[in-house]
């Protein structure tokens, strides 16, 4: 089997050798990704072609892996006192007409099913907000009806978790369901980007350290929120895509009706079974399993504190990536940058290891 090479991670030059894609360059411009598409909404003039009163429905549309991890971060955030039925899906339902307001992502651009269900939504009256390749027949089929919002920045990638996050996030801004300063979530970007730039050291780059801590790991990326639990799915998916490392996503709330792996979490991060009844000469210790868990918080609110405080009593000595605390700004841009983090790290993990570029480690 491959060998995850961890001195690459600190030889910038190698690192850049590596990339041959440049995916770490395309990932630190996820603040001019935000930029780019806050200035082609300001130019369509979104808020006030949204200018529709309260929707009946807020029709939230991903496909598969990047535009459902998105869409999922936008609901987290909106609920639980969103005013609009909020409803996450893979294509726009049948039911959707002129009181509805439908925002979609996919990074492929003849997408016929989307476009098919796009199509309708807008000849039914829906106004629709779509980020997509801006040719091919997704873009096409609401032509006429709807806003197309696809920054084509030279260096990013087609298919961009920043470019579905904020686009969606805008369209919500623009009805008034969540404030968003996209500035503010753009510089948090840069910063987070600056932070994790592949010339910094193991010790003081986030992403880098995150990688090292999930070598030959199985990552439990567990929200003690439901934000940081959407974030942690797109974490999840980041990984397999980039790493091939299968992790665990969920709000702890959930992670903890996975008996089983909420007990091997526990026995490996306390050092003992406090299931298991130490005078039971028949009961013999389980075998260490190679997990790491990472609690993530970006909520402050007073139900994210009592599954914080459950969790510590269970978890006293459990990494904590506590946005909120962090960074101390709203919470779009929190979850922005907390993406952007598990991005970076799947990327210089799947670097190390050679499932990203041409780096290849010695074969074990």
């Amino acid at each position: 089997m491959t060998t995850f090479d961890d001195t690459l991670l600190d030889d910038p030059v190698r690192l850049a050798e590596a990339d041959t894609e440049s995916r770490l360059r395309s990932a630190a411009m996820s603040g001019a990704q935000v930029r780019a598409s806050a200035e082609i909404a300001a130019e369509l003039d979104l808020r006030s072609r949204l200018d529709v009163g309260r929707p009946r429905a807020l029709v939230l549309v991903g496909r598969q892996g990047i535009g459902r991890a998105a869409t999922r971060v936008i609901a987290s955030m909106l609920s639980p006192g969103c005013p609009v039925p909020i409803v996450t899906c893979d294509v726009v339902p049948s039911w959707v007409g002129a009181l509805d307001v439908v925002f979609a992502y996919t990074a492929d651009p003849g997408d016929e099913e989307l476009a098919a269900s796009l199509d309708r939504a807008g000849r039914y009256g829906a106004a629709v907000v779509l980020t997509a390749p801006p040719d091919g027949p997704v873009a096409a089929s609401i032509a006429g009806h709807g806003l197309v919002i696809s920054p084509q920045l030279s260096g990013a990638i087609p298919e961009s978790f920043t470019s579905a996050l904020i686009t969606g996030l805008l369209t919500v801004s623009a009805l008034d369901l969540l404030s968003v300063d996209a500035d503010l979530v753009a510089d948090q970007l840069d910063a987070e980007a600056e932070r994790n730039h592949l010339g910094h050291e193991s010790f003081v780059n986030p992403a880098k350290s995150l990688a090292l801590r999930w070598v030959d790991r199985t990552p439990l990326l567990w929200g003690l929120d439901p934000v940081a639990g959407a974030v942690a799915g797109y974490a999840a998916h980041v990984l397999a895509a980039e790493a091939a490392v299968v992790a665990d996503a969920a709000e702890y709330r959930h992670a903890v009706t996975r008996v089983a792996l909420h007990r091997a979490a526990v026995n490996e991060h306390t050092g003992a079974n406090i299931f298991a009844d130490p005078d039971d000469p028949d009961v013999s210790p389980e075998p260490a399993r190679r997990l790491r868990l990472l609690l993530l918080a970006i909520r402050t609110s007073a139900a994210a504190g009592v599954v914080r405080r459950s969790a510590h009593e269970v978890l006293p000595e459990a990494e904590v990536l506590d946005m909120a605390d962090e960074l101390g700004v709203a919470e779009p841009a929190l979850a922005a940058v907390l993406a952007l983090r598990m991005e970076m790290a799947a990327l210089y993990l799947g670097l190390a290891a050679g499932t990203v570029g041409r780096y290849r480690p010695v074969q074990a």
